[in-house]
């Protein structure tokens, strides 16, 4: 919980009308839609953290600071207070994030055991597990070339994160500059073939996954086509 963010709002809570009785009006001024935008994403954050407020305390704390009034607390009380909360939210955060961590992990343990038993779907020896959709050429790529790819990621309950062709064009990528499962998959592939690839998550990201966009620990499926191999030494864009 950002203690400025609570701020911000507070100075567009009180506008002479109770926050408690105050029924919503439709939002007109500009004014009116920036204090409900704040105060929204503010409500949010604090649903996250499961931080509990005391909304006529909160609304008291930002009249008597605006009035000069002597609060009920001392200025180090307020300040031990609000470092203790904001502990409080970040542990909340962590324990959330290991959580999130483990089922992710069994989730990906389950998913791997039964699909690798299902007709068509291969693994190797490092984990990676695929499926031929179309078969290609005899010709495949090697470590030094860049290729032209068009894919599809999703997660396994079909949540789709990535897509080359709502880009517009396929994408160009130098071999062994993507994740390690596609490194693997695309040496064993045929120009011209298409696969669908089960990635584990320690031949992609791990268990730090990638920003807010994939989570740890993840499985990540790919239909992916190969559509040509570029001469070795080509610059290729990196999928990391």
């Amino acid at each position: 919980m950002k203690i400025s963010k609570i701020t911000l709002i507070l100075l567009f809570m009180l506008c002479g009308i109770s926050w408690a009785t105050e029924q919503m009006q439709p939002l007109e001024t500009q004014e009116e839609k920036e204090s409900y935008s704040i105060g929204y994403q503010v409500g949010r954050s604090m649903m996250v953290d499961e931080v509990e407020i005391d909304f006529t305390r909160l609304t008291q704390g930002l009249q008597d600071a605006i009035k000069g009034n002597t609060p009920p607390l001392s200025v180090e009380e307020m300040k031990d207070l609000i470092v203790a909360l904001k502990t409080k939210a970040r542990d909340i955060q962590m324990r959330k994030h290991q959580e999130s961590l483990v089922k992710n992990a069994q989730e990906t343990e389950r998913f791997l055991a039964e699909n690798g038993k299902k007709e068509g779907v291969k693994t190797t020896v490092s984990g990676l597990q695929y499926q031929i959709l179309k078969d290609g050429s005899d010709v495949s790529p090697t470590k030094e070339n860049s290729v032209k790819v068009h894919y599809k990621g999703t997660f396994i309950d079909g949540t789709e994160f990535d897509n080359s062709i709502v880009k517009g064009e396929p994408q160009k990528f130098k071999v062994d500059g993507v994740i390690k499962g596609w490194t693997e998959a695309l040496q064993i592939m045929k120009v011209g073939s298409k696969w669908r690839i089960f990635v584990p998550p320690d031949l992609a990201y791990g268990r730090g996954g990638l920003g807010g966009k994939i989570p740890g620990n993840k499985v990540l499926v790919f239909e992916m086509e190969l559509l040509a191999i570029e001469e070795p030494n080509q610059p290729g864009k990196s999928l990391n």
